[in-house]
């Protein structure tokens, strides 16, 4: 029975790896601040918090960079390292906690679309409807569901026996990967994760677009010049459904052929993502702008004052 694995990560040359190393510590950098800015100024800008949308927006800034965390500092540490270990617990909990908080974020931008077509298609009800009881429930119920969502799978992986090959041509434990290198029949198990993971992520990114589409036909049919403007709001979320979705779509749906861009999907679902999702809506919003200018300017007059 083997304890470690072996992660071969991107890089099979000093020079690249070394390269890499400072370009994935500089992506995980702003990562961190740019999701925990937005968690920040969400948290302590009264205006935003009582907002339902950018309540729903600091918990996703949230869980990107806790998905983030799961896989980019390993990583990173890897490209300095001369063997690339990971002990089999680490990997399984590795795979636990990723899609753990995958799961939750799945069905955060489920509701955040919900959250969408109140706003736009019934305005004078949003306030009633998504009132803090809703908020807080459906945050709630996105981390029931990722538990769920993760305990099918692990409850069956966790048990699997080990002993013999442990490379897994990744840069982080990715479940596909790790159902390979057992030695024991893993076939209904396999199916079990396309049936879970990648099935579910076609289902709810197919749902989303659907109900995007409802919203902008609504849009158009109550007022022509209310659809540039409804475009606008949802072209962020759009943008984020599809760079979350699409990456697990093309690692779990069809998980057990050879795709030379596992790797590249890899990167793009645990690094790329969560860089971008900051991005997309701060420089987007004024709103989110503001707010962070009042808090600037809160804690330099604090300053002052002390």
């Amino acid at each position: 029975m083997i304890s470690e694995f072996v992660l071969l990560g991107l890089a099979s040359t000093w020079e690249l790896e070394l390269f890499f190393f400072f370009i994935f510590l500089l992506a995980y950098a702003a990562i961190v601040a740019g999701n925990l800015l937005i968690v920040v100024t969400v948290t302590f800008d009264s205006h935003l918090h009582s907002t339902p949308m950018y309540f729903l927006l600091g918990n996703l800034s949230f869980l990107d960079m806790i998905i983030s965390t799961i896989t980019t500092p390993k990583m990173i540490t890897g490209f300095l390292s001369e063997k690339k270990m990971i002990s089999v617990w680490g990997c399984m909990a590795q795979m636990f906690f990723l899609h753990f908080f995958g799961g939750g974020e799945m069905t955060l931008l489920i509701v955040m679309a919900v959250d969408r077509y109140i706003a736009i298609c019934k305005p004078l009800h949003y306030t009633t409807i998504m009132n803090r009881r809703v908020l807080t429930g459906s945050v709630l119920l996105s981390w029931c569901v990722g538990f769920v969502h993760t305990m099918s799978q692990m409850v069956f992986t966790i048990s699997l026996p080990f002993c013999g090959p442990n490379v897994i041509d990744n840069i982080f434990c990715d479940l596909p990967l790790v159902l390979k290198l057992a030695c024991t029949e893993t076939y209904v198990l396999e199916l079990l994760v396309i049936a879970d993971s990648g099935l579910l992520s076609f289902i709810c990114f197919v749902l989303l677009l659907i109900s995007y589409t409802v919203i902008l036909v609504t849009v158009r049919q109550r007022s022509s010049g209310g659809l540039s403007k409804a475009l606008s709001t949802l072209s962020a979320h759009i943008t984020v459904v599809t760079l979350f979705f699409g990456p697990c779509i093309f690692i779990y749906a069809w998980p057990f052929s050879s795709f030379s861009v596992d790797k590249f999907l890899s990167v793009f679902y645990s690094v790329i993502t969560p860089l971008l999702n900051p991005i997309i809506y701060t420089l987007r919003n004024q709103e989110m702008k503001a707010a962070m200018n009042r808090l600037r300017k809160q804690h330099v007059s604090s300053r002052l004052s002390l």
